[in-house]
C-alpha cells in the first residue's frame, strides 16, 4: 500500500454500483500475480474484483483525479499490495516511475460519473442537489464550470455545448446564458437549470426522457475536466507505452465522443489487437437493476 493512501482515509463507504463487472473481469481476464491499474478507481468497485482475480502476489494501482472518491476507494480496498494514487490516468507514466514500476499487464478506465460525485451537492454535478456550479473531479486544478458561463463568449459556450453533449438548443441555452449573466452572475447548479428551463420551451420538457439540463451538465463537466484531451493522451499514447506485449485495456464509455476516441485507437492495427469489434453493452437485467447504466459501451483491445 502506497504511503500515499493515509491520506484518503476514513470516510463512509460508497454508494455507486459499478457497471458491467461480469463483462469487464471477462475482457480484463486479470490472473495471480499481475500488476493491474484501474485508472479511475471511484469507489473501488471493479477493483476490489480485480484484486480477488490477481491475488496476494499482484499488484493493483488505483488513480482517480477527485480526492473524494480515493477516500472511499482507501475504505474497501485495504490490502497491501494496493497503491492508491491522486492523478489521472494520462499521467500514468508519472505515477509507475514513482513507484519503481516499469509496465504493467492490464488497465482498466470507466469513464462514468460516479453516484456519489452525482449525490455530491458542494461541487453541483447533480443538477438536483444544488450546490455550487463546479463540476471539476479536481478543485485544485483547472477551471471551474461557473468560470466557463460566466465568461467564455456566447459562440464558446454554444460549441461546448454542442460538441460535448450534442445539444440541440445550445443556441438558445448559449444566448439565455448570456442574457443571464449581464444582470446576476451565474453561481449554482440551481442558476443553471433555470437557465436552461427558461431557454428550453416548456412543450419540449414535458416529452422529454431525461431532464432538459443533463447534456448541458455533461458538456460542461468534460469541458472543465478537459476529458477528452485526457483520454486522447491516455489510449493513444501512454496505455501502448506502458502495456506490456499481450498486456489488455478496457474501457468503459458513455458518451459518443468518448466511444469514438476509444474505438479508433483500438482500430490501431500495429498497436492493438481488438477484441471488441461491436462495443460490449450492459444486459437489459443491469439496466433495469441500475438504470445509470444503459448508455455504457465497452471496448477491449490487447497489446501487440
Amino acid at each position: 500500500m502506497s504511503d500515499r493512501q493515509s491520506e484518503f482515509g476514513d470516510s463512509a463507504h460508497s454508494r455507486h454500483r459499478p457497471v458491467m463487472v461480469r463483462e469487464v473481469l471477462h475482457y480484463l481476464a486479470p490472473e495471480p500475480g499481475q500488476v493491474v491499474v484501474d485508472g479511475t478507481v471511484g469507489g473501488g468497485g471493479h477493483a476490489a474484483q480485480i484484486l480477488e482475480k490477481i491475488g496476494e502476489q499482484g499488484r493493483l494501482l488505483g488513480l482517480d483525479r477527485d480526492p473524494m472518491m480515493l477516500r472511499l476507494a482507501a475504505t474497501k480496498l485495504t490490502a497491501p499490495n494496493v497503491s492508491l494514487e491522486h492523478a489521472s490516468y494520462a499521467d500514468l507514466m508519472d505515477v509507475l516511475d514513482a513507484e519503481g514500476i516499469r509496465t504493467v499487464d492490464r488497465i482498466l478506465v470507466d469513464l462514468g460519473l460516479s453516484s456519489d460525485q452525482l449525490l455530491d451537492a458542494s461541487r453541483g454535478f447533480g443538477f438536483d442537489t444544488g450546490g455550487r456550479l463546479d463540476l471539476r473531479f479536481d478543485t485544485n486544478s483547472g477551471s471551474p464550470a461557473y468560470e466557463i458561463v460566466n465568461s467564455a463568449e456566447e459562440a464558446e459556450v454554444r460549441r461546448i455545448l454542442a460538441e460535448y453533449g450534442d445539444e440541440r438548443f445550445s443556441a438558445a441555452i448559449a444566448a439565455a446564458v448570456v442574457q443571464r449573466r449581464r444582470t446576476s452572475t451565474i453561481h449554482t447548479a440551481a442558476d443553471l437549470v433555470e437557465i436552461v428551463n427558461v431557454a428550453v420551451r416548456g412543450s419540449v420538457r414535458h416529452r422529454a426522457r431525461k431532464h432538459p439540463a443533463t447534456r448541458v451538465f455533461q458538456a460542461l463537466r468534460i469541458a472543465a475536466n478537459r476529458e477528452l484531451e485526457h483520454l486522447t493522451r491516455g489510449m493513444n499514447d501512454v496505455f501502448p507505452r506502458v502495456l506490456k506485449p499481450g498486456g489488455r485495456v478496457v474501457a468503459i464509455s458513455f458518451h459518443s465522443l468518448e466511444s469514438r476516441i476509444v474505438k479508433h485507437s483500438l482500430r490501431q492495427n500495429e498497436l492493438w489487437r481488438n477484441l471488441t469489434p461491436k462495443p460490449i453493452e450492459p444486459t437489459p437485467a443491469e439496466i433495469r437493476e441500475n438504470p445509470r447504466s444503459r448508455s455504457a459501451k465497452l471496448r477491449a483491445g490487447v497489446r501487440k
